[in-house]
């Protein structure tokens, strides 16, 4: 079956409504997961890790969806984020799981972004006449007189700016930003050269509702995350407590079965008012663990301090990839004393992000670094060891599941691995 054939909604009519006469992967679609996987492989040294994979490309014909497989923002490497057209995407790349960060609007509506403010740089508004409505108007960047940069272009555009129709009006686009910019076209553009605009032609925003029910008709689970508040609730009417009940009241409404549904926070008070008010929720509330990897490395937590968040009925934590690895001393990428503390007082493990920073082989070579990759450096060959990464997560530090800005990768490593 053709999941592309225009005007066509296939296995799930009722996803029409959430954008009419758009064509939707369906539940039963076979998983694609294009050639990224299998160069990967091919980018591996000589190991166990790299005949086992090759193995199994030569060997699987059929892939199946696993919740291992998160996407991160959808499958934001290519598509831009947190639109329709990237969750297709990452169902058709067989992820189980799929993220939509929630935000609000000014009528107190969630949606889904990245971030309260960030609409300047994942949608079009700079080119629409919202534009007027941003907190900061877009303001070129100035040179001297020998074309040195004086002040960098800004602009801030909030979703809270905004009402749910304005917000629903406009197109996303890849989350960039050229700072140095004259013009508003200009501006818009900065697309990272290890993404591309190829798919960037007026993808469609969802609001959070709209994004369960698209998730529900694939047959996904989800992980919403609950953003921070940087520029206030200003005329919502929200409060911190009630946007994070209104959050899971969501998925209550919509009827979603709660071990359907991982929620996140990087606020651990948000992760407490779910276990407090919403306990069946609250069982697969996520931490988003955000301190400072090299803090983490230098300091770890100790098992106690673990303890006592899954005393208290955390049962999930999610840090960092580098949080979780350091290397050896013979530079074998091994889990970290964090990771071995979590885990030693009974708490699961998620980690995030896979296929999210620039190639590994210019991280390493020339030297660029990468928050990603930071406490590993030393032991990646190629951009292959994208796969010993997730390897030695999966099968050392032992977490249930890894967000992946590209889920085919993370997908595929599930299959040969025959994890859930």
């Amino acid at each position: 079956m053709n999941v592309f054939m225009s005007g066509v909604v296939l296995a799930v009519a009722s996803a029409a409504s959430v954008v009419s006469g758009t064509a939707v992967a369906g539940q039963t679609d076979p998983v694609h997961l294009g050639p990224r996987p299998f160069y990967l492989v091919d980018q591996l040294q000589d190991s166990e890790l790299k005949d086992t994979l090759q193995g199994c490309a030569v060997t699987k014909t059929q892939y199946d969806r696993r919740n291992f497989s998160i996407a991160h923002r959808g499958a934001s490497l290519q598509f831009p984020e947190h639109t329709m057209e990237a969750y297709l995407a990452s169902h058709r790349m067989g992820a189980g799981v799929i993220e939509c960060d929630v935000t609000f609007t000014s009528d107190a509506e969630l949606v889904c972004r990245h971030a309260q403010c960030d609409l300047h740089t994942t949608t079009n508004i700079l080119a629409t006449p919202l534009a007027e409505k941003c907190s900061i108007p877009f303001q070129p960047a100035s040179y001297d007189e020998n074309g040195e940069m004086i002040e960098a272009a800004t602009a801030r555009c909030c979703a809270s700016d905004l009402t749910l129709e304005e917000f629903k009006s406009l197109k996303g686009k890849m989350d960039s930003a050229n700072r140095a910019a004259t013009t508003v076209e200009e501006y818009m553009g900065g697309t990272a050269d290890f993404r591309t605009d190829l798919y960037a032609t007026g993808a469609t925003l969802l609001s959070h509702k709209e994004s369960i029910q698209l998730i529900s008709e694939l047959g996904g689970q989800f992980t919403p995350e609950l953003k921070g508040v940087t520029d206030g609730f200003g005329d919502s009417g929200l409060t911190q407590a009630n946007y994070a009940r209104k959050f899971i009241q969501d998925y209550v409404d919509a009827g979603i079965w709660y071990d359907d549904v991982w929620p996140q926070s990087f606020d651990i008070d948000d992760t407490a008012l779910w276990i407090r008010e919403f306990p069946t929720y609250g069982k697969q509330a996520v931490w988003l663990d955000g301190r400072n990897p090299a803090d983490m490395a230098a300091t770890p937590p100790s098992r106690e301090e673990f303890a006592a968040l899954k005393q208290a009925g955390l049962n999930i934590i999610a840090p960092p990839m580098p949080t979780l690895l350091t290397t050896d001393d013979n530079n074998q990428i091994v889990p970290s004393e964090y990771a071995v503390n979590a885990r030693e007082a009974g708490l699961d493990i998620i980690s995030w992000s896979s296929d999210r920073s620039g190639r590994i082989v210019e991280d390493v070579i020339e030297g660029n670094g990468s928050y990603y990759y930071q406490s590993t450096l030393d032991a990646l060959h190629s951009d292959g060891d994208i796969l010993t990464t997730i390897d030695v997560l999966a099968q050392d530090v032992g977490v249930i599941g890894v967000f992946s800005d590209w889920p085919a990768t993370t997908t595929f490593y599930a299959n040969c691995m025959d994890l859930p």
